[in-house]
């Protein structure tokens, strides 16, 4: 028996499918869920959350939220909710430099607390887009490590 996923966050709804797994950054650590768990109620932390199915593994970066768990369904609803596809590497690299850049200068406290929140925000969909570009075989180390050695730069 399958498990039913809902990823939903106050703009969409970011999946909606049959899983065999969901592996969610709750608040006190990672929650790891299969078919027929114990119903809970949990508030979400923020990191990647993993889903399995047909074999397949995604990730979405989750950025708080709560979570629901019935014996045959998973509602997660998150503040965002980012799968590995959609996130803009560039983009989350100039952020991670901006808020690298704000700690750095020694910024009053609440300007550091916020720059530290953004460069942990960035940092985890940095993560979760590499992973996906290795497991598609689009990361360029991946690239030159598979290219003949003929055609590598400067031979």
């Amino acid at each position: 028996m399958p498990l039913h996923l809902e990823i939903v966050t106050p703009e969409r709804r970011a999946f909606e499918g049959d899983v065999d797994e969901v592996i969610v950054p709750g608040s006190e650590g990672a929650l790891g869920i299969l078919p027929h768990h114990a119903p809970l109620i949990s508030l979400l932390g923020q990191g990647v959350l993993r889903l399995k199915h047909g074999g397949r593994e995604e990730a979405f970066a989750i950025f708080g939220g709560f979570l629901q768990v019935r014996p045959d369904r998973v509602v997660v609803l998150a503040e965002t909710a980012d799968m590995e596809s959609e996130i803009d590497v560039e983009r989350a690299e100039r952020a991670r430099r901006e808020a690298e850049k704000l700690i750095d200068t020694g910024a009053d406290p609440a300007d550091l607390a916020s720059a530290r929140a953004a460069l942990q925000r960035a940092l985890i969909r940095i993560r979760v887009a590499e992973k996906g570009r290795i497991a598609r075989g689009e990361h360029e180390a991946v690239r030159r490590a598979a290219r003949p050695r003929s055609e590598s730069p400067g031979q």
